[in-house]
């Protein structure tokens, strides 16, 4: 993920490795330009590529390849997030975290996968992930602590499925609909994320648990899309406990 502030004057540059098979660029979502970038930055491999931009808008933006076929080098990943904040910065919080959901379409069995065109236009994916890979952020957990106020940057690099973000064993505190960073919606069960889109949660840990993070679009659960997050502290009884009232 790429940080700055509104005003910022920022230089991007794009090398793409010699071994690369592919020509590649990227388009940033902040950017006020042709192809948000992509036309400044379309390397051969071997290439590299720069341009400069001032970010005029604050949010949490998508960036992402855009060479031809474009759904296919985004499938394979080549998405990210660039979070340009307001003046005076966002407030501090105990722990931030990135996500980013995505789709892969693919033939094969084991590791070694091709991927499949006909899969991806008719929007059938083999795989919806977070962060990369199949439960990347599950056997591999982030970590806090209870009366932590987390803070989770969560974008959807698709490129075709729109994600129902959900915290199973919490309610979002804040959520900035649409990666915006005006007055939040408060108290969200679901928020919706579109491809190309973005938004900011907030949640603060009030007891002990693991905080599952899935699409409630339950079926890509079977297809790796899930994330937790361990709180680890002291119970707290009055929040929640096991058994029956006294």
């Amino acid at each position: 993920m790429l940080r700055a502030r509104v005003g910022d004057t920022i230089e991007i540059t794009l090398k793409n490795a010699k071994s690369s098979a592919m020509i590649h660029n990227v388009d940033l979502h902040a950017v006020w330009g042709q192809g948000g970038g992509a036309a400044a930055t379309n390397v051969a491999p071997g290439e590299e590529k720069s341009f400069v931009f001032k970010a005029l808008n604050p949010g949490l933006y998508v960036y992402h390849c855009a060479t031809p076929v474009i759904p296919q080098h985004i499938s394979s990943g080549m998405y990210g997030l660039i979070l340009i904040e307001p003046e005076g910065g966002l407030p501090k919080v105990d722990k931030e975290f990135y996500i980013m959901q995505g789709d892969m379409y693919a033939d094969g069995a084991g590791t070694e996968k091709e991927f499949n065109l006909d899969k991806l236009l008719a929007e059938q994916p083999t795989h919806v992930v977070m962060n990369g890979s199949a439960a990347a952020l599950a056997g591999n957990p982030m970590k806090a602590k209870v009366g932590d106020n987390i803070r989770i940057f969560f974008g959807v690099g698709g490129p075709n499925l729109t994600s129902s973000f959900h915290a199973i064993g919490t309610i979002w505190d804040k959520v900035w609909n649409e990666g915006t960073t005006g007055a939040p919606l408060l108290n969200v069960q679901t928020t919706v994320v579109p491809p190309g889109g973005s938004t900011m949660v907030e949640f603060k840990a009030r007891v002990p648990a693991k905080y599952i993070l899935v699409d409630h679009a339950l079926g890509r659960l079977m297809k790796g899309n899930v994330a937790i997050i361990v709180a680890e502290g002291a119970p707290v009884p009055d929040v929640f406990r096991e058994g029956k009232l006294k």
